[in-house]
């Protein structure tokens, strides 16, 4: 008696989104310039990344690694130069880079829709972001940087409930297909 099986299994599509043209690079724009300009009059702005945020959703729609690269590396590239002389070029743009790709190759395996899954992507991609920069300044730079501390987790959870807010504002900016 020979009796065959299949795994193969029922194979999920994850949908990639697109965007309506220019969507991306207005968005962008206005996270960079209030990431540059309401830390001034707001002092609690400065727990936010928006530019983290941004390069987070826009790296788990398009679902695509090289996009995500690219996108991480010139939003925190722009990140640098807005920030003024105290960071050097390149510092946020080799840790949005990486969180960039990750967003994207993360998004093209998971469906990332869910307010919960995306609630605690944000906080990890955070967590990461962090713990990259944290890397850089004491490998790279060799200066003295703390990681864990009360302040990560605090701004991590922030940035993860405006994240799933913003993320849900966002949606509207997809093409129907």
């Amino acid at each position: 008696m020979s009796e065959t099986y299949e795994f193969g299994g029922a194979e999920t599509h994850i949908e990639v989104h697109k965007f309506f043209p220019g969507a991306v690079a207005i968005v962008a724009a206005i996270a960079l310039i209030l990431q540059a300009t309401a830390p001034v009059y707001f002092p609690w702005f400065r727990i936010l990344d928006l530019p983290l945020l941004i390069t987070i959703y826009f790296g788990l729609s398009r679902r695509n690694p090289s996009t995500g690269l690219l996108l991480g590396m010139v939003i925190g590239l722009l990140q640098d130069s807005l920030s003024g002389p105290t960071v050097p070029l390149g510092f946020y743009g080799i840790a949005k880079t990486c969180i960039g790709f990750l967003a994207s190759s993360i998004g093209a395996r998971l469906d990332t829709e869910h307010p919960a899954a995306r609630f605690a992507l944000i906080m990890g991609f955070f967590v990461t972001h962090q713990a990259i920069l944290v890397l850089i300044r004491r490998l790279l730079l060799a200066q003295p940087e703390s990681w864990v501390n009360w302040h990560l987790v605090i701004a991590a959870a922030v940035n993860a409930v405006l994240g799933t807010i913003l993320f849900l504002l966002l949606d509207r900016l997809r093409r129907r297909s």
